[in-house]
């Protein structure tokens, strides 16, 4: 069984991480912070042997959008296109990825959205 290469970032100790030693990248509607994975801080049970991969993690304040329902549309919108986008690339070390979304982003439509994010990951140089 071959294991997606795509996967969710968990645990407040790695967001603090990423946070505080990530990369920014800037665009209208969000923010992209990258770095390489520190492994330790992973919950035990997690850290399999998969290899090296890129991890994700979302963040949609209620400020984006009061209602629950809406946010989490998005989050799953982003993670499903990070997984396709993100499942065939060939990578070399741990990446892990934090996207934070600015309320200006309920101006955009979804397909703007996912636009703006592919051109993050260009810059970030996470793909090419």
């Amino acid at each position: 069984m071959v294991l997606p290469k795509h996967m969710r970032l968990k645990g407040h100790r790695c967001f603090d991480f990423i946070y505080k030693e990530g990369a920014r990248f800037y665009s209208p509607s969000m923010v992209l912070r990258v770095t390489n994975a520190n492994t330790k801080l992973q919950a035990k049970g997690i850290n399999l042997k998969t290899g090296p991969s890129i991890k994700c993690a979302i963040s949609i304040s209620n400020k984006v959008s009061k209602k629950s329902v809406t946010r989490n549309k998005l989050r799953r919108l982003f993670h499903h296109h990070l997984s396709c986008r993100l499942s065939n690339m060939s990578i070399d070390k741990e990446v892990w990825a934090f996207i934070s979304l600015k309320p200006s982003c309920m101006k955009s439509s979804n397909s703007d959205l996912l636009k703006e994010c592919d051109k993050l990951l260009n810059k970030s140089g996470i793909t090419k």
